[in-house]
């Protein structure tokens, strides 16, 4: 008896830290690629003097196992950036209507509960305005050029 509460209690601790480090991996996913995702914009206006918008990739925010990413059947492939491999979270970029500002942000539901996380990077136009998010970004709990959480709640689908 002793032994089976003890494997209890040790479950009890393991399973829970385990679940914690496997959050955080799929969370650095995210955090990578929106910031290889506005390098790959600003060199878009680099050459271009505009920002190119992309609509949601993959169309549907992905669940709790990866998904993939067609970099080719989409607006992705203006900018010639894709993520590697498959992905947990769906990206998106919202350009202002001056095409000098764009919000890069993505959304995954990583452990399948019905709440989405969401995550954005905003550069700012013209007018220092942040364009919104496609995908669901809240743009107002971001700061400028860093990417972060688009809100302190995840949104229930």
């Amino acid at each position: 008896m002793l032994v089976v509460g003890l494997i209890g209690v040790i479950a009890a601790i393991a399973i829970p830290t385990y679940l914690s480090y496997q959050a955080k991996s799929k969370t650095a996913e995210v955090t990578s690629n929106l910031a290889a995702l506005s390098v790959a914009e600003n060199g878009y206006y680099a050459e271009r003097n505009r920002y190119v918008s992309a609509a949601p990739e993959p169309a549907l925010i992905p669940g709790s196992s990866r998904a993939d990413f067609d970099a080719a059947g989409s607006d992705f492939a203006q900018l010639g950036w894709a993520p590697e491999g498959r992905v947990f979270f769906s990206y998106a970029v919202a350009v202002s209507a001056d095409e000098v500002g764009f919000t890069a942000d993505a959304g995954a539901d990583t452990d399948g509960d019905g709440i989405v996380q969401l995550w954005g990077y905003a550069n700012p136009d013209g007018g220092n305005a942040l364009a919104s998010g496609r995908i669901g970004c809240d743009v107002s709990f971001l700061q400028p050029t860093v990417v972060g959480r688009c809100g302190t709640d995840g949104t229930i689908f």
